[in-house]
């Protein structure tokens, strides 16, 4: 506890504090290298598209490799692989200086060194995210989660303004070595932290395995189904804006590059206003009704932007989107953090990212070849226009309250008693559940053991069936396949309160002597298997 931090804040946590200072300093410098490169490009080459690219560039590395980086923070030492990312992007950011000072930049130079410093923000984007309820305790971390973002945005409201003054006094490659500098805050922080994560009670997933399961756990959570649906939605229309600023900046607006940093400024600023908002909001309005409004005030934003004429218009209008932006985001990061286990946390939200910035560069790329077309303005109206049809979406996929779900692992299971402990490659495994169900509630019964199947299916069957007995009326048989004994293991693991919950409703229909009886069953290895009197196979 350090002095001038409330008890209940998560500042009150050294390391989450140092933490968020480095990302504040090493984002703006980020924020400058966007304001720099967009700038950059339009002097390079005046076509919109690949104005837009720069934008595509940035968010594509996320898209393409969130999810392995994802995979891989949920299987090694998430402290060394975040070091691992910032020396990529320091390199990145100081070539692109050294480039552009001795005037070799090129477009496709720029779109290169911009997809490099992709690459690191992809690496670490997951890590960052998973390792926060490492820094919190769970009290803490929807206001942890406010505060990362309200810390984006802050860099937001700093950066762009600093990268327009000095791209306009020293040009882009001064900012371009600024963004290197302020990457070294980050590894001063990550280079201290003395992280002793718990000793995992089972071995480490294997690389495939574990994104097969990050998948499997995104295609069976309810939760994060939601916020990935929400997040695609959103983030296709909105970022029709990012992307077209810069021209909407030098051609509409005839700003130089200064105007152009005040306008992201501008953004910035609505932003933090946004968070400081949400903090007293928060426990007043629930996510979904702030993700509506959100949403609307943003397409209002991209309407209006396309017939700003000066500055003193689009300022105002920035920071209305700034506002939107935060709002969105946050409700969409903590949903996503609420959604997510701890063995999977890594990995379901490097697909939220992936759904983010893949929305966001396959939309960058849309609007910029659209506006190429029929002109910016036309672009970002009709951006608007979709992103107000798409708050439909908040009425069939609702975002859940904050406390909607327990997530912590219950271990409820019992331990299966073998007579022997299995290998833990032995497989597959096929466990039966049987119960005993009154004939008058048997409908009810398999109806709520059906939406029991997602569960299990979740943490790693890959099979599901329920059986009745014609023989004896009201015996049910539940029957699953995992793929070895160790899957089995991690699946004792996996179960969270919230499951307990849902299997408590699921065994209250069974009115047998005590709780269900649970069978483990493994494939016979196969050399045990000939046909009756074949010889066995001479050992070699």
């Amino acid at each position: 506890m350090t002095e001038g931090a409330s008890p209940g804040s998560p500042f009150a946590f050294p390391i989450f504090r140092s933490l968020w200072i480095a990302t504040v300093v090493s984002n703006t410098g980020t924020w400058m290298h966007d304001v720099g490169a967009g700038w950059l490009m339009t002097g390079l080459t005046p076509d919109p598209l690949m104005v837009a690219l720069v934008q595509a560039a940035t968010t594509l590395p996320v898209f393409l490799l969130a999810l392995p980086a994802g995979a891989l923070a949920d299987t090694v030492d998430r402290r060394r692989m975040l070091i691992a990312a910032q020396v990529v992007g320091l390199l990145a950011a100081a070539a692109l200086a050294v480039l552009t000072w001795q005037s070799l930049a090129t477009p496709a130079l720029l779109l290169g060194a911009t997809l490099l410093l992709g690459t690191s923000a992809a690496l670490s984007a997951p890590v960052f995210q998973a390792i926060v309820p490492e820094l919190v305790d769970r009290a803490r971390l929807p206001e942890a989660i406010a505060l990362n973002s309200l810390g984006v945005n802050v860099s937001r409201a700093i950066g762009p303004a600093l990268g327009g003054v000095v791209v306009a006094s020293a040009g882009p490659p001064a900012v371009f070595a600024l963004n290197a500098l302020s990457v070294v805050a980050v590894l001063a922080v990550l280079g201290r932290w003395k992280r002793s994560p718990a000793p995992p009670a089972l071995p480490p997933e294997h690389f495939l395995g574990a994104l097969k399961a990050g998948y499997r756990y995104a295609r069976r959570s309810p939760a994060l189904r939601v916020v990935l649906v929400r997040a695609a939605g959103f983030f296709i229309f909105g970022s029709a804006l990012w992307a077209m600023l810069p021209l909407v900046a030098r051609r509409a607006l005839q700003l130089d590059a200064a105007g152009y940093g005040g306008l992201l400024a501008c953004m910035g600023v609505g932003a933090v206003l946004g968070a400081v908002l949400l903090k007293y909001l928060h426990g007043r309005i629930a996510p979904n009704p702030l993700s509506i409004g959100s949403t609307l005030l943003l397409a209002f934003a991209a309407g209006a932007m396309a017939l700003a004429t000066n500055m003193w218009i689009a300022g105002p209008v920035m920071i209305m989107a700034g506002l939107a932006w935060i709002g969105m985001l946050t409700s969409l990061n903590v949903a996503a953090q609420l959604a997510s286990p701890d063995w999977v946390r890594a990995r379901a939200l490097a697909i939220y990212m992936v759904v983010f910035q893949g929305a966001m560069a396959g939309g960058s790329i849309a609007w910029g070849a659209l506006a190429a077309r029929t002109g910016i303005a036309t672009a970002l109206m009709v951006a608007g226009a979709g992103q107000a049809l798409a708050v439909v979406l908040a009425y069939r996929w609702r975002l859940p309250k904050d406390n909607a779900l327990d997530l912590t692992p219950s271990r409820h299971w019992l331990d299966p008693s073998p007579a022997a402990e299995p290998g833990a490659d032995r497989g597959p495994v096929l466990i039966e559940v049987e119960y005993k169900v009154a004939l008058d509630q048997a409908a009810a019964f398999v109806s709520a053991l059906r939406r029991f199947e997602g569960v299990r299916r979740r943490d790693g069957a890959l099979r599901w069936d329920v059986w009745e007995d014609v023989g004896d009326p009201g015996r049910f048989l539940e029957t699953f396949v995992v793929e070895n004994w160790l899957e089995h293991m991690r699946q004792h693991a996996r179960v969270t309160e919230a499951d307990r919950i849902e299997q408590q409703a699921v065994n209250a229909f069974h009115i047998g002597d005590g709780p269900p009886r649970v069978r483990h069953l493994l494939a016979p290895r196969r050399q045990a298997i000939r046909p009756p009197g074949h010889p066995a196979r001479a050992a070699r």
